[in-house]
């Protein structure tokens, strides 16, 4: 019998409203789980018992009394540890903030405490949360549920690692450059990257930064579409400065099953290799799709140059990235650039011209980003969805050695750069797009595989939607072995 803990949010938060389970008792089921199963895991790196289990008694006293918090009333669920929790550290797993303890709630975590939610611990990140990998010096590393000897994946790979798990009910994780939706894949979880600017990402800063950051998000991980719908109406919406005037209303899915939806399917690009098992799982739904009635090409595509729109995306990403370096790093990337000969269009030189990008130029590469936009905007018109893959592959074996910028990663039998990966990532977020990673199965060496569902602006519940009805048809989240 599965486990009480894999039920999906949405129902636990139902049962606990019905008193059908109480609070504190759903609460100490899955702190018994981390108990018995984060040490191999080291998914959930910090937890306040005491304090969890208090407001579970509180929480069960207020059902008693016919009252309801929110939608959320009771859940226990984690948040990553880059989201400031008052009396959790927040140290983006810099060493030298390994004593930094948060004051105040972010606005994220604020809004799912006041639906309800009982918040009892933090999940893993990699340094700085710049890696598809989840370990730091502070915390350690965190591996896969699924095979203990894999990544996770990053930044939000202690989300998903807990979720797979059992672990913890929901999760709110941060998106710049698929940190939401690599661990998603890799983990056999879903993920929702939103629509940039939909939920306040204040109180997400390792230098306590009050502005939005450029192409990064915050959203849900979770084991149902349906939670991941319910996570993103509690986060979303404008923060305290623009609330008085705005109201954030997202367009209902116009379709109810997947007959009616027009599709297409990207299998690979030039940007990134993509392993051929996963290609071919791909393509497999796809077919299923058309066989269920739905309108499927392989070939439609927007109208974009994605050489170009790769280019442009890392170029964005490490603009800002680099903006949270100290001043002594940001120096050497300074000579790094200016030593650059012009015809240098390796990795490490995009990147170096990137940390050092002028205002102007900025504003440039901003304009050629409006104008993809406007290119995706029209693709839309004709086609619902793009669905792409998340990576290049499954999950792969750690590999913390050197310079993360040099590493690389089997695909196909060629060692690939693991930056090359990032193009899965930026195709959807240099243009501010949603995205959701839903499960399609396993690989012949039983690692998860997803699929990535790119949407049209602030069409934020029809990738969320297609989600959910394509689990309906080929099987959504699974437990791994064992847990």
């Amino acid at each position: 019998m599965t486990d009480i803990a894999y039920e999906p949010a949405f129902k636990l938060a139902g049962k606990l409203r019905s008193r059908e389970i109480g609070c504190l008792e759903l609460l100490d089921h899955h702190l018994a789980r981390v108990e018995r199963f984060n040490p191999a895991l080291n998914a959930v790196i910090w937890t306040d018992r005491d304090a969890a289990r208090e407001r579970a008694r509180q929480a069960d006293q207020v059902l008693a009394r016919g009252e309801t918090w929110g939608p959320l009333h009771g859940l226990p669920m984690t948040v990553k540890e880059s989201f400031d929790l008052p009396g959790a550290p927040s140290t983006w797993g810099i060493p030298e903030m390994r004593d930094h303890i948060a004051t105040a709630h972010s606005v994220a975590t604020e809004r799912l405490t006041t639906a309800g939610a009982n918040i009892f611990g933090k999940t893993n990140v990699p340094l700085m949360l710049a890696d598809w990998q989840s370990f730091n010096a502070i915390y350690g590393t965190t591996n896969n549920p699924w095979d203990l000897t894999r990544t996770p994946g990053g930044s939000s790979g202690g989300s998903a690692a807990a979720l797979a798990a059992g672990l913890s009910a929901l999760e709110l994780g941060s998106d710049i450059g698929a940190s939401i939706r690599n661990p998603a894949h890799y983990c056999g979880v879903l993920g929702h990257k939103p629509t940039w600017g939909i939920v306040p990402l204040r109180g997400h800063s390792a230098a306590g930064g009050l502005a939005m950051t450029d192409i990064s998000v915050a959203g849900p991980l979770a084991r149902t579409a349906e939670d991941l719908a319910l996570a993103l109406s509690v986060v979303a919406g404008p923060d305290e400065l623009d609330a008085p005037g705005w109201r954030l209303l997202l367009p209902k899915p116009a379709k109810t099953k997947l007959a009616d939806y027009r599709v297409a399917v990207m299998l690979s690009d030039p940007n990134s290799a993509v392993e051929s098992e996963y290609s071919q799982r791909l393509a497999e739904v796809g077919r299923q799709l058309a066989k269920l009635g739905a309108k499927v090409s392989f070939e439609a595509r927007p109208a974009i140059d994605t050489i170009k729109a790769h280019a442009l995306y890392i170029r964005l990403l490490r603009a800002v990235t680099m903006a949270r370096i100290p001043p002594a790093v940001f120096a050497e990337w300074q000579a790094r650039a200016a030593a650059l000969a012009p015809e240098d269009d390796s990795y490490k030189a995009r990147v170096a011209r990137a940390a050092t990008i002028l205002h102007r130029d900025w504003l440039a590469a901003h304009e050629e980003r409006t104008k993809l936009r406007w290119a995706w905007h029209a693709f839309f018109r004709d086609w619902d969805v793009l669905l792409t893959p998340a990576a290049a592959g499954a999950a792969w074996s750690w590999g913390q050695a050197g310079d993360r910028l040099d590493r690389v990663i089997a695909v196909n039998g060629k060692m690939e750069n693991t930056n090359d990966q990032l193009f899965w990532a930026g195709i959807s977020g240099v243009v501010f797009l949603p995205s959701t990673v839903t499960p399609i199965g396993l690989t012949q060496a039983g690692l998860p595989l997803g699929v990535q569902i790119i949407a049209d602006h602030l069409q934020d519940l029809t990738s969320i939607d297609f989600a959910r009805l394509l689990a309906r048809e080929i099987g959504g989240f699974v437990p791994p072995p064992g847990y």
